[in-house]
């Protein structure tokens, strides 16, 4: 099943808040993931903030058309909640 965002918003920087439909919710620094052609103007946090949820394909989009695959954004939101909860995570 791919991940759907019902919602996003700016929290910070480059943090976001995003919750998906199954309920899962938390923010996520994207600070590290803005290289390529296509994100490199979102380092502007101007730009950065002007993202709003696509409702065709249920994540977050910015107007020039950049936008990050839900699945990826459900990993970060994951691996940020375990790691607030000082589970260990290992990635292989």
């Amino acid at each position: 099943m791919i991940p759907r965002v019902v919602e996003a918003r700016y929290v910070g920087d480059y943090t976001i808040h995003v919750r998906f439909a199954d309920g899962t919710e938390g923010d996520v620094d994207l600070g590290n993931e803005l290289y390529g052609e296509v994100f490199e103007p979102l380092k502007d946090p101007r730009v950065f903030k002007r993202f709003t949820v696509h409702p065709d394909f249920h994540t977050h989009c910015w107007p020039s058309g950049a936008d990050l695959a839900p699945e990826f954004l459900y990993e970060m939101v994951r691996l940020a909640v375990c790691q607030e909860q000082g589970i260990e995570v290992i990635l292989a």
